[in-house]
């Protein structure tokens, strides 16, 4: 590849792991500096560093996106939304979580061997402590 394409792909880069900064959303940031999903997966591909930037950079996007929802949520508790406020008090309070409660019973019936059952599991015991030559031996 010539320097010039080599300096072109770097900077598209660059670009793309800013605007997945902003956006972490792969289609949107590759339309955004007018790149194809499959370059963009090419580029990952080849390039560990730029593959690894690009988990960061959509993490640290995540995370951005993640402050501007709660930020709304807030304001909307502020606003007397009744909703966001179930919804706040449902995820961070273990008292207004919804329950589910279950009761029954459980009977539990044991089975008795008959003789000839207890006779084989104690040889099958007897077997399991035995090496394979001893059991091939008993076996005969």
């Amino acid at each position: 590849m010539s320097k010039k394409i080599d300096l072109r792909q770097s900077k598209l880069k660059e670009l793309l792991i800013e605007q997945l900064k902003r956006t972490p959303i792969i289609q949107l940031a590759c339309e955004k500096i007018t790149i194809s999903r499959a370059t963009f997966y090419r580029w990952c591909e080849k390039d560990k560093k730029f593959a690894d930037a690009v988990a960061e950079a959509i993490k640290e996007g995540g995370n951005l996106v993640s402050d501007l929802a709660e930020s709304q949520l807030m304001s909307a508790i502020r606003d007397g939304n009744l909703s966001a406020v179930v919804f706040w008090l449902k995820t961070h309070k273990t008292e207004y979580n919804s329950k589910l409660e279950i009761s029954g019973k459980i009977k539990a019936e044991l089975e008795t061997f008959t003789p000839e059952q207890e006779e084989l599991i104690k040889k099958a015991l007897d077997y399991s402590l035995l090496d394979e030559d001893e059991v091939s031996n008993k076996l005969i």
